[in-house]
């Protein structure tokens, strides 16, 4: 059997499955988790999988699941979702929105919202799997889903990692992954090499020395430390990277003091670093450091500050012939109309290609659109898509079910189809 003729007999199964997944979806977006909490999405995911008739693995690396269905001789590969929600309050106004609340890292209670996309992904990859299974004389091999807690934090596949995903599972020919994004729902988009960016978070603690504010000239204030240091970081990308490179850097928080009349001793900031070579990251990391010291140092800081990296995303990189291999494939499911090459990567950062890199093996990743057609195509030809479509992480950010969650679906089977196929 052709992979196409294959695809055709696996998704046939789709509509009789897709009520439930819209189901699931609703269920999903309304009950969210932070990273590293998503035992309920986490029960699901397993749950279906078990339904299916996977081999089922829960609490892989805290609250991961990975299911193995095997169905023969032939390659093993792996599929992958992210579960984790966000610390954001939502604004979408859907009737299946988040009220949901939790503790958040700090002790405190805050809002959860999927403003992210991962309950779709978690869909997609249920949805796939559940076809794939009920279909396995269209296809021979063995099928590796996995569900992978705190993407957001950069933890939750390095925690799978760690807790011998590599030693208790079949090792794969590649790697699959997707992210909806805010594109026209029913497109899908891809790029060969980079096609996201590395990131680090680092937070930065500037030393003064308290006084009441009456009498600063007995202070080393840490706020004009700290002001002066934001200013002069900016200074990075614009002075220090070529115009032909790209790197991004935000201050994404200055902390300092709690009443007027006083001068405090300490102040925080948190950084945030994108880019899209190794080199010019180390470029831009040895220059914070450059400037950090000096702006202390220039204010006379009691001691030095201290830089810690909280987190720590890789380039997402996308093996060029196992990319070609999935974009004909999607191709040839849904038209050249509907897939397109992306010119330039995402500054957007995933931690999925931790997988491929660490294990050896070839991954791919892809995106599908989840904006209403209509109201993306209106912010087009009025030049206000970035004004007015709501990004991954925003509060109104939520995809529109259909065509998102059949299309997702269908790409990833396509996708994992063409693989099992072979060479």
């Amino acid at each position: 059997m052709s992979p196409i003729s294959g695809a055709d007999a696996v998704l046939a199964g789709l509509d009789g499955v897709t009520a439930d997944l819209e189901d699931l979806y609703r269920d999903l977006h309304a009950h969210p988790e932070l990273s590293m909490h998503e035992q309920r999405t986490a029960g699901r995911a397993a749950a279906g999988l078990e339904r299916a008739g996977y081999e089922v693995a829960a609490g892989v690396g805290g609250t991961g699941v990975v299911g193995v269905l095997r169905n023969g001789e032939g390659p093993v590969v792996m599929l992958r979702a992210d579960m984790d929600a966000l610390p954001v309050l939502e604004a979408t106004g859907l009737p299946y929105a988040s009220t949901a609340t939790a503790a958040g890292p700090e002790g405190d209670e805050v809002p959860v919202m999927h403003a992210c996309g991962h309950d779709m992904h978690v869909t997609w990859l249920a949805g796939a799997a559940t076809l794939l299974a009920r279909a396995r004389a269209a296809w021979k091999g063995t099928v590796l889903a996995v569900f992978q807690p705190a993407e957001e934090t950069a933890e939750g596949a390095q925690a799978m990692i760690d807790d011998g995903l590599f030693e208790r599972f079949p090792q794969p020919r590649v790697i699959l992954g997707q992210h909806v994004m805010p594109l026209p729902a029913g497109q899908v988009a891809y790029r060969p090499g980079t096609t996201q960016a590395a990131a680090d978070s680092l937070e930065v603690r500037l030393f003064g020395r308290g006084a009441h504010a009456s009498m600063p000239e007995s202070s080393v204030d840490p706020v004009v430390m700290a002001a002066a240091t934001v200013l002069r970081l900016q200074a990075i990308v614009s002075r220090e990277v070529a115009a032909t490179q790209a790197a991004v850097l935000t201050v994404g928080a200055l902390q300092a003091g709690s009443k007027d009349n006083v001068i405090p001793d300490e102040a925080l900031l948190k950084l945030n670093v994108r880019t899209f070579d190794e080199d010019v990251r180390r470029r831009v990391l040895d220059a914070i450091a450059r400037v950090v010291n000096a702006e202390a140092a220039a204010s006379g800081a009691p001691k030095p500050p201290q830089i810690t990296t909280t987190e720590h995303y890789p380039l997402t990189t996308n093996d060029p012939q196992q990319t070609a291999r999935v974009a004909a494939a999607l191709r040839g499911r849904f038209g050249d109309d509907r897939v397109h090459e992306l010119a330039a990567p995402f500054s957007a950062s995933e931690d999925f290609g931790s997988f491929g890199t660490e294990w050896g093996v070839p991954s791919v990743f892809w995106y599908v659109g989840g904006i209403d057609p209509d109201l993306y195509r209106r912010a087009e030809q009025a030049g206000r898509v970035a004004q007015d479509i709501p990004t991954n992480h925003n509060p109104a950010f939520a995809p529109v079910i259909e065509p998102t969650l059949r299309t997702g679906v269908q790409a990833m089977t396509t996708a994992a189809l063409n693989a099992l196929a072979g060479a």
